[in-house]
């Protein structure tokens, strides 16, 4: 079955498709700039709301002039000739391709514009406030779910090229990837969101010291509890994303379509990166969150009125003209209270060196427990009836080094060839360096 190709468009190009290099310099090639006053973003603004309250979807050159009026009234009432202002800002921002002219009418009659999609965005980011909160993410990721489980059910049954690119990649194109947008989006939203708190944070201390202490601490456990509450939804839901992800991406292996492989290999990058941004953003709060405590710990409480921190920094800043300095002299040396003593060299422990590598020898093969047994029976054969008449006689004929190993060995051959017993109260016997329990030697159990 042949693979999918690329339409001659190129329109399926993904970001990971693109050299950097070339795009960086085609941006210098063209000059690219952006330059935006207070004033032409307050008339973008105005445009981006008036067009959504009145499912516009463009502006005829009439409306932006009155529309940039009323802004002038706003933001600079003071100016003068502001139909002027407005031609020249209508062409400011062409330029900048924040609008583009949409009837095809040329220089015939006053024109028609439309915000381009860059004007939508800038617009966006200063008024949505979209910031990642758990029910966001427990609904973006559900019905990401979702998605997936209803393009994994088409690729099982996708049969033919048709199938795949309607059924599977479109979809993981177009839906999944405004979904994963849509998270990546939100997550940048509280990455600002974290930004203007830290920078709440450093402006409550400044301003008011001591009293901001329970703000600060609020601000910072909301926040710790919305990055911990996240983290949990990512590491939960992640995993089930990329499964489904991963079904899919056999089975177009399989099938040899490895266009959708690539699409949905693309999306797996973005979820693993979704997840990466959770972990690192925890990490990184818990560090703040530990310095702030510790200055709130160590410098507000312990200095509530500001004293200590003013005079210190009035000691910096006098330093020039009042220096101070910290001069030690005469230090006297530690006093021992016990007696020097000379270390001692204590030899190194070392062992005898043997030449390892010596040529065997030829001995007599030796067989101690089978002679062993062969002395004790003879012992008994020639009359010991105890325990320590037999240690005698086959101990005789030992070193002095084995006795304590022969001892016992001889003791389990008597149990095996004869019956032995002791005494009520039991005696023992001195051999030697040894002292055994005595046992009495009954008759033998076999016959030998």
């Amino acid at each position: 079955m042949k693979a999918l190709t690329d339409p001659p468009d190129g329109s399926n190009a993904t970001s990971a498709q693109v050299d950097p290099s070339r795009v960086i310099a085609s941006l210098s090639r063209d000059g690219v700039s952006l330059e935006l006053k207070t004033i032409d973003l307050c008339f973008l603004a105005g445009l981006y709301l008036r067009a959504d309250k009145a499912a516009l979807a463009s502006f005829e050159e009439e409306v932006l002039v009155d529309l940039f009026g009323q802004v002038c009234d706003i933001v600079e009432p003071t100016a003068e000739n502001p139909r002027k202002r407005a031609t020249h800002a209508i062409q400011r921002l062409r330029e900048q391709r924040m609008l583009a002219r949409v009837d095809g009418a040329g220089v015939i009659h006053a024109g028609e514009y439309a915000l381009t999609r860059l004007a939508a965005a800038v617009v966006e980011y200063f008024l949505a406030d979209e910031a990642l909160t758990r029910e966001s993410l427990t609904l973006l990721t559900g019905t990401l779910r979702a998605q997936l489980v209803a393009i994994l059910d088409v690729a099982k049954k996708a049969t033919d090229e048709r199938a795949w690119r309607e059924g599977v990649i479109g979809p993981l194109r177009v839906t999944v990837g405004d979904l994963v947008a849509g998270i990546e989006r939100r997550q940048r939203g509280l990455d600002a969101q974290q930004e203007e708190v830290q920078s709440e944070i450093a402006q409550l201390l400044v301003a008011d010291w001591f009293h901001a202490v329970n703000r600060c601490q609020e601000l910072l456990d909301t926040t710790t509890v919305t990055l911990r509450e996240l983290n949990e939804v990512l590491l939960r839901d992640t995993h089930h994303l990329v499964e489904s992800l991963q079904h899919i991406q056999a089975l177009a292996n399989t099938a040899q379509y490895f266009e959708a492989e690539e699409v949905a290999q693309r999306v797996i990058e973005h979820i693993d990166r979704i997840a990466d941004w959770g972990g690192a953003r925890q990490h990184a709060w818990s560090e703040y969150y530990r310095r702030v405590h510790r200055y709130l710990r160590d410098v507000v409480r312990l200095d509530p009125d500001r004293a200590l921190s003013q005079r210190l920094l009035d000691q910096l800043t006098a330093w020039p003209s009042r220096p101070f300095y910290m001069l030690v002299t005469q230090v006297p040396s530690i006093r021992l209270l016990r007696q020097l003593e000379l270390k001692v060299e204590r030899p190194l422990v070392a062992r005898v060196r043997v030449d390892r590598e010596a040529n065997p020898q030829w001995v007599e093969p030796e067989d101690k427990i089978a002679d062993l047994e062969a002395l004790t029976r003879a012992a008994v054969e020639g009359g010991a009836r105890t325990l320590s008449a037999v240690l005698g006689q086959v101990l005789a004929g030992l070193p002095v080094s084995e006795h304590y190993l022969a001892v016992g060995r001889i003791a389990n051959v008597l149990v095996k060839i004869t019956q032995v017993s002791s005494a009520k109260e039991r005696l023992w016997e001195v051999l030697g360096e040894l002292e055994v329990e005595e046992w009495d030697i009954g008759t033998n159990k076999d016959k030998f």
